[in-house]
């Protein structure tokens, strides 16, 4: 039986109201979530970001939500994350992470909101205990396979990770839609700040987790028995999904930062009365 450990919680206050910062011990290592507490029978909800951000990929969405009790995640290496004991962790390992974190908060069903990587592992953890999750948004969620050619491309840009601020610049394109960059050159910023904490070895243990080793998630997709609709944006790199209901609107891959007020309306509505 796993045992966990949770550390005196920091009182983290970069937004209007205050949340609490806890650590909580899971197989991958000590993770990072940050609780906005709400007295209410609601469902509560737990929002997971994607490669090279952080929690604060949500504050836009978060401070507009203050009827239920709103946990956002750290995800391995990233933002508060940092002790990180597992050396070969994968997005399986991530999924199992998800749901420790449930069972420490004795959270028996959530509505869980994610972005790329954060979609990602919600949609395994879904698959595998449906009845924790009442609901869940997917935002900007890969869901293919990546090729050998695309494998080979990262492999080949890992080598401009000495490069730092190229390799940053690089990034944002995938990232961020053209458009989008050139409505609001700030979205560049807004990735430095929790890039620049990632060493080069934790970039590429990231990347062989999420992108080279991900396998195909097309049946989970299609075999989905909980409520769910995704988010994509009409630059983004990912496909359409098929079988659940999509949404596209106007940016690239980072929907939260690139259209937040939209993303905001698209989970209120999806979650009313739940």
């Amino acid at each position: 039986m796993k045992s966990y450990l949770l550390i005196a919680p920091i009182l983290f206050s970069s937004m209007s109201n205050p949340a609490q910062i806890n650590y909580i011990q899971t197989n991958i290592g000590k993770i990072a979530i940050h609780k906005m507490e709400n007295k209410t029978d609601k469902l509560p909800i737990i929002m997971l970001h994607g490669v090279y951000f952080d929690h604060h990929l949500w504050d836009e969405q978060v401070k507009h939500i203050d009827d239920r009790t709103i946990i956002t995640i750290d995800m391995p290496f990233h933002g508060k994350s940092r002790e990180i004991t597992k050396p070969d962790w994968s997005l399986n390992d991530c999924v199992d992470m998800l749901i420790e974190i449930l069972d420490h908060l004795q959270i028996p069903k959530v509505i869980a909101v994610g972005h790329s990587w954060g979609s990602m592992t919600i949609l395994r953890a879904a698959n595998k205990q449906p009845e924790r999750f009442s609901s869940i948004v997917l935002c900007n969620m890969p869901f293919l396979a990546a090729s050998k050619k695309n494998k080979l491309a990262i492999r080949l840009q890992h080598s401009m990770l000495v490069f730092r601020n190229f390799y940053t610049k690089q990034a944002a394109k995938a990232l961020f839609g053209a458009t989008s960059i050139n409505k609001n050159p700030k979205l560049i910023e807004m990735l430095k700040r929790p890039m620049s904490i990632l060493s080069n070895s934790q970039i590429k243990q990231t990347d062989k987790a999420v992108i080279i080793n991900a396998e195909d998630a097309t049946r989970l997709i299609n075999n989905l028995k909980v409520k769910t609709i995704a988010i994509k944006g009409k630059e983004d790199y990912v496909p359409i999904p098929q079988n659940i209901k999509i949404l596209e609107i106007e940016g690239g891959h980072s929907s939260p930062l690139e259209n937040p007020t939209m993303v905001l309306n698209v989970i209120k509505d999806f979650i009313t009365f739940r």
